[in-house]
């Protein structure tokens, strides 16, 4: 008998990270979970649930067809959720980033998101899914020494908010989760500054930039409840909402706007540690308070009285020296 449970896609699940608390969670809740990491070995953790694995590098062509055809063997053509999880992170101040690593960090947060859509969007099509990606609070505001991470997010948030309105056609559903702190493997890769750094006199602020989304994080386990039952929750929302859109509103241009309005759901959800507070920040505040915050938080503050004091200082040994030029002649 064909298995009638909802499936659903999961990138980057390896042990002790969100996407693996994602897998065990809409396992949980009775979806056939396709787990995936870049090789299933790791994942024996989630085998032993009875969740199915597959070998899957983001950031390789050959390997996202392979698990695509693999998906599209074990379900007959379709998926009911694609939840692009997997990223990188990469914090160091913009003037000391190398274009290696930029390549990297938007290959993994952007370039690789944009591949997956574009492969499974035939299987989504099929079954009037949804894709769920894997966004940042970095990506909405000045997170400083985050620069080319925040912007891979931002970049990411944009696709995702066009991508929303052109599946809207067929009945695809896209849903961005603004990601705050949670306890996970981010934070794993060690950062530093380079020598000479414009940064050095603020060292202990940068040094605790690197790991503080892990600062009073959200357990994983309870980010995944969280978000796994807001996304189950707007999926019935939205099938619900498209069965009655065509009875009450038909197709017509006249009527074609308020259908549109009508078929709508969240298109951001936020959760994580911090989240809504800058959804507060974002909805009512003016800029300058979240840029004063980040400027604050992280020691800039400090770094500016470091470089007035040393201009001040130099300023006044010119004029000693020169004071001294005029004694001599």
């Amino acid at each position: 008998m064909p298995d009638q449970r909802k499936t659903v896609l999961i990138t980057g699940c390896s042990p002790g990270g969100i996407g693996n608390s994602f897998a065990r969670e809409f396992h949980a809740k009775g979806l056939r979970v396709f787990a995936t990491a870049r090789s299933r070995s790791v994942l024996a953790d989630l085998e032993a649930l009875g969740i199915e694995t597959l070998d899957l590098e983001v950031d390789n062509e050959e390997s996202v067809t392979k698990a695509r055809r693999e998906v599209e063997r074990l379900t007959g053509g379709g998926l009911d959720v694609l939840v692009n999880n997997a990223g990188r992170n990469y914090t160091v101040p913009a003037m000391e980033a190398q274009q290696d690593e930029i390549l990297k960090t938007f290959e993994v947060n952007l370039f690789a998101v944009v591949r997956m859509c574009q492969e499974f969007a035939p299987l989504l099509i099929k079954s009037k899914g949804t894709i769920v990606q894997l966004g940042s609070l970095a990506g909405t505001m000045p997170f400083v020494f985050g620069s080319i991470y925040n912007a891979s997010k931002a970049a990411l948030h944009s696709f995702s908010d066009s991508l929303r309105l052109e599946l809207e056609p067929f009945d695809v559903q896209v849903l961005t989760i603004i990601t705050g702190g949670v306890r996970s493997r981010i934070t794993r890769t060690e950062r530093f500054l380079i020598d000479d750094s414009l940064y050095a006199p603020i060292q202990e602020h940068y040094d605790r930039r690197v790991k503080f989304s892990q600062e009073g994080a959200m357990p994983n386990e309870a980010y995944a409840a969280s978000v796994v039952g807001s996304v189950l929750k707007e999926i019935s929302r939205h099938e619900r909402r498209r069965k009655w859109s065509t009875w009450l509103f038909g197709s017509s241009t006249i009527t074609s706007g308020l259908g549109f309005y009508w078929r709508q759901t969240r298109a951001w959800i936020w959760e994580g540690n911090g989240a809504w507070k800058v959804w507060f920040a974002h909805r009512f505040a003016p800029k300058w308070v979240l840029d004063y915050f980040m400027y604050r938080k992280f020691g800039l503050n400090l770094l500016r009285a470091d470089v007035e004091k040393k201009a001040s200082l130099s300023g006044r040994e010119k004029a000693a020296s020169t004071t001294e030029a005029k004694k001599d002649e």
